[in-house]
């Protein structure tokens, strides 16, 4: 039997209260995750565990690789029940990892299996979920519908079709599909690919160019349901003037090569020019900051990016951060901004500079995301919550997202609501917060639901 029982994570009879009675029945929303929205159109029965749970997951694959497990077993030759058999050896004795409790859950959530995840109930748990898949005619519709989820904002490139997302809401789903804007492949300008990325866009001779053509996309993004932007950089760099990116832009669609230096003032430059875009649009941004990625430079030959070899960077960009708010609020054109941390050293910078920023506009206009990647496990989020109630407020707090590649993923958004409401219970029953259970309850229902609705405007 699972170690999986109703009151996991739960450590007090107040933390089951508030999670039972508030937090278990409250919808979903995920405001940010990298499911493929053809995928969900197709709407296709999966055909196996494997499929369902490990094909494209790089968690997964980061963890397997950790225990020493052969990379044919990973996203090599291996049969999909050999690879989902390497992953149950694996899971077996990685305690403490989120992996350990997330797969844990999904497995009982989606499947009602009990059995613990080891070598040694592999082929069982092999053998049942498969039967479970074929008899019920799993989709990711009904895997979606099935964890109540009400929106789900998937994450695209701005040259990305559009039409898919209307061909979903003529579907009828008990959910809503929406893309969010993505200008990270325009942003990366010092990448072979690039050109080929611009020329997708049209006729991009100039940066006025470049410009008008990401006005024009992000309003067809908006026209088909889009309430979110999405920028992802290693560090925030400082605002560079618009001739400097524009010389260096010019120098790329030449055909010329630039530097390092040269590539931060068009990054720098960009950044601000889209967060005023969304600003003036009333789009909400999601800026991550601090990931290292492709580290490992053969594997990204063979597999690519997001296979599982990014890292936490040490990057400190406060000041610039600063800057750069501090000139969109000058300007009247700094937009709803949730600022994604990946190293948990500078929680408390960021937390204590958003609070320079925030207003009327919304509850939490500036928002410290949720515990994110690396960070997005029992440690990371408890110290979220400490550092969050420490030095901002809590109950503006627009709760958690998957993040994922994976249909399985929505027990994360419980997993959190668990960590939530034992934190609260923890201090409700220390006597360090009023006792009000009925209160403290909308709190936690505003904090997985209401908020992130409210923030995006979705309803």
């Amino acid at each position: 039997m699972s170690y999986i029982d109703d009151d996991f994570l739960l450590a007090n009879d107040t933390a089951k209260k508030l999670y039972n009675e508030y937090a278990k029945d409250m919808p979903i929303i995920d405001y940010h995750c990298h499911l493929p929205e053809k995928q969900i159109l197709d709407n296709q029965p999966f055909e196996d565990l494997y499929q369902i749970w490990l094909n494209g997951d790089h968690y997964k694959w980061r963890l397997m690789r950790n225990y020493g497990v052969s990379e044919e077993y990973i996203t090599g030759n291996k049969s999909n029940k050999e690879k989902f058999e390497a992953y149950c050896r694996t899971l077996g004795t990685a305690f403490g990892n989120p992996l350990y409790h997330w797969s844990q859950l999904e497995l009982k959530t989606f499947f009602g299996c009990e059995d613990e995840i080891n070598e040694k109930n592999a082929e069982r748990i092999w053998s049942f979920c498969n039967d479970y898949i074929r008899k019920n005619k799993v989709t990711p519709q009904s895997l979606i519908e099935s964890s109540n989820v009400k929106y789900v904002f998937t994450t695209n490139e701005i040259f990305d079709d559009l039409t898919v997302f209307e061909q979903i809401a003529k579907k009828g789903y008990g959910f809503k599909v929406c893309p969010s804007f993505r200008a990270d492949k325009i942003m990366n300008i010092e990448a072979d690919a690039y050109n080929g990325f611009v020329d997708r866009l049209g006729k991009v001779p100039d940066l006025t160019a470049l410009e008008n053509v990401l006005e024009t996309r992000l309003k067809e993004f908006i026209r088909v349901g889009a309430k979110a932007s999405d920028i992802s950089v290693q560090r925030v760099y400082p605002i560079a003037s618009r001739g400097d990116a524009e010389k260096v832009f010019a120098c790329v669609r030449g055909g010329g090569k630039i530097t390092a230096k040269e590539a931060e003032v068009f990054k720098g430059y960009l950044t601000y020019f889209l967060m005023k875009l969304y600003a003036e649009y009333g789009i909400g941004t999601e800026l991550h900051i601090g990931a290292m990625r492709n580290n490992n430079s053969a594997m990204f030959k063979k597999l690519g990016a997001d296979t599982g070899y990014d890292s936490i960077a040490e990057d400190n960009s406060i000041n610039n951060l600063s800057r750069l708010f501090d000139r969109l609020e000058s300007e009247g054109a700094l937009p709803k901004t949730v600022v994604f941390n990946l190293n948990p050293k500078m929680n408390a910078e960021i937390m204590t500079l958003i609070g320079c920023f925030q207003s009327d506009e919304a509850k939490g206009k500036i928002q410290y995301g949720p515990a994110w990647w690396f960070l997005d496990n029992k440690v990371g989020m408890e110290k979220h919550l400490q550092d969050l109630t420490a030095t901002g407020h809590l109950a503006a707090f627009v709760g958690m997202l998957t993040d994922s590649r994976s249909l399985l993923s929505y027990p994360r958004h419980h997993y959190f609501r668990r960590i939530l409401c034992n934190y609260l219970g923890q201090m409700m029953q220390n006597g360090e917060m009023t006792r009000d259970t009925a209160l403290v309850g909308e709190v936690v229902e505003d904090i997985c639901y209401n908020n992130a609705v409210e923030y995006f405007k979705c309803e």
